[in-house]
């Protein structure tokens, strides 16, 4: 605790200090929300900076504004830095727009060093108005393609938002057909 207080900003040391000698016990719901909030902070900057979970390979910086956050929401979360896995369960709300992709599950864990989400319970995910449902849905992050599977005796579901080519064919069916092509006569002399 001591080790990670020396970590933080000085503000910081000084609010957990003052929690602390306020008469506050450890299991206090004050002292532990502080040192949640505590603990988030020194942690993310190890995330947010090309750790383990960078999507960037070589541990790069992540270009800002270049659209490549993903933010996922959830009642809880884990991540296990030895094998580079984060965890989220409960309520799991995934919005990436870069990809414009929509979805929420019972659990989501995303696998870092192979670049895939694996979204399991209920999911629903929304991409380009296009949906799919199912009990289990990978996501490769790299090939930018989704696997599901359904529930055993069920059925997975897409629904897929198609073009309206009616106005296109109705040009297309009021031209003659040519089977010469159209050659433009050159306008110099070459």
């Amino acid at each position: 605790m001591i080790m990670l207080m020396n970590r933080l900003p000085k503000h910081l040391q000084l609010l957990l200090w003052k929690q602390s000698v306020s008469g506050c016990s450890s299991g206090s719901p004050k002292i532990t929300h502080v040192l949640g909030v505590i603990i988030a902070i020194a942690i993310f900057p190890f995330l947010s900076t090309g750790g383990i979970f960078s999507p960037y390979p070589g541990n790069a910086q992540s270009p800002r504004g270049s659209g490549q956050a993903m933010t996922v929401r959830s009642d809880i979360q884990e991540a296990d830095a030895n094998t580079g896995i984060v965890t989220a369960r409960g309520n799991v709300q995934i919005d990436y727009p870069a990809r414009q992709i929509q979805a929420t599950a019972a659990q989501a864990q995303y696998f870092s060093q192979e670049r895939r989400i694996i979204l399991s319970g209920n999911v629903l995910v929304l991409q380009n108005g296009n949906t799919i449902r199912g009990e289990t849905v990978t996501y490769l992050i790299d090939e930018g393609r989704f696997i599901a599977t359904p529930r055993q005796g069920g059925q997975v579901e897409s629904i897929y938002l198609l073009p309206d080519n009616t106005s296109e064919q109705n040009n297309a069916a009021a031209q003659p057909f040519n089977p010469l092509p159209a050659f433009q006569t050159p306008l110099g002399s070459p």
